[in-house]
């Protein structure tokens, strides 16, 4: 039987698994091509995926001030058009200044880019970096550590279903 991604979704020829080790270690190389890139006042994870890696960058960079951008593209089983289900906060907004400028977005995947998108009608100046970045998705973001090609699974350490 074929290794599942999300329900009813088969997975990609392709696949690459990252263990906690590899993701903490991809993080921390991220986070130092990112400390020539600011200051930042405050870092916006892009939840779900970008807790993690936002948790690692900001304790790297120092930074205290951790909001949270949630956004919905689909609902376990089908795409469907990116809901915004909570924006960052006032505060988070005043030390962005002008558009985000001073902000640092973090996530764990650049993949279409449609998410990317929307976080960057939000906050325009703000700085967009991911662990991992596909050609889709690649020109959205301002700093990634590793391309994958677009037609390849990432499984992260915490979800449930890995490769066998």
């Amino acid at each position: 039987m074929p290794q599942q991604g999300p329900p009813s979704v088969a997975l990609p020829e392709k696949t690459f698994p990252i263990s906690w080790d590899q993701f903490h270690r991809d993080c921390m190389a991220l986070t130092w091509r990112l400390s020539a890139a600011g200051p930042f006042a405050a870092i916006v994870a892009v939840t779900r995926g970008g807790l993690v890696p936002a948790a690692i960058v900001a304790h790297e960079l120092g930074l205290r001030v951790i909001d949270t951008v949630c956004i919905s593209s689909y609902d376990h089983v089908t795409q469907r058009e990116l809901q915004i289900l909570k924006g960052i906060s006032e505060d988070t907004a005043k030390l962005g200044a002008i558009a985000g400028k001073g902000l640092l977005i973090v996530d764990d995947l650049v993949d279409s880019g449609n998410t990317a998108r929307v976080i960057r009608e939000l906050l325009p100046m703000a700085h967009f970096a991911t662990v991992y970045a596909k050609p889709l998705g690649r020109p959205l973001v301002d700093t990634f550590l590793t391309e994958v090609s677009q037609d390849t699974w990432i499984f992260f350490p915490w979800e449930k279903r890995t490769p066998s």
